[in-house]
């Protein structure tokens, strides 16, 4: 049950998963009515000496979940297979703000996949999200068309310029 407005009286809140549970969670609440939004990015990690690119959260170990906080229907998600609790300080969940959570969505795609929408300029630093240079983290020399970006890096005690694709790159 998506959608992409929210009823007035409900409001986001953010869920602690389980580890490696974050689409058996997704699924489950979907499955007892609750919108949820689980915010992906594309990265690269290195893996018994290859680089793999995968979908991973943006926010690793939670999930964005929408209920009427009023109706005291939050314990049902405590107890959802995935889930290991709402995030609260005190005894009740703690909301998100929705301007938050609006402002995520809008720079996600239909799928929840993030797309990145910032114009990078000379100066900004960025991390790489994919590729060999995963996670590394430089600053823009310059951009010139056809998307090619020139990254100065710092590596082995020296300055590196590296030419990358703006789709590899996320300001930092």
């Amino acid at each position: 049950m998506t959608q992409n407005v929210i009823a007035e009286d409900m409001g986001w809140f953010l869920a602690q998963l389980k580890p490696n549970s974050a689409q058996i969670a997704k699924r489950n609440l979907e499955r007892q009515g609750f919108e949820t939004f689980l915010p992906l990015e594309e990265t690269t990690q290195q893996r018994s000496g290859r680089f793999v690119t995968a979908r991973r959260p943006l926010f690793p170990g939670y999930i964005f979940v929408a209920f009427n906080a009023v109706q005291g229907c939050w314990r049902s998600i405590n107890s959802t297979q995935g889930i290991k609790q709402l995030v609260s300080f005190g005894r009740a969940p703690t909301p998100v703000p929705c301007d938050l959570v609006d402002g995520l969505k809008a720079r996600c795609d239909r799928l929840s996949n993030l797309v990145e929408g910032h114009a990078l300029g000379a100066g900004d630093a960025v991390t790489f999200t994919n590729g060999p240079f995963s996670n590394f983290v430089g600053e823009i020399e310059k951009v010139e068309s056809q998307q090619r970006v020139w990254v100065l890096m710092d590596l082995m005690g020296g300055r590196t310029r590296v030419a990358a694709n703006e789709a590899q790159l996320r300001a930092v």
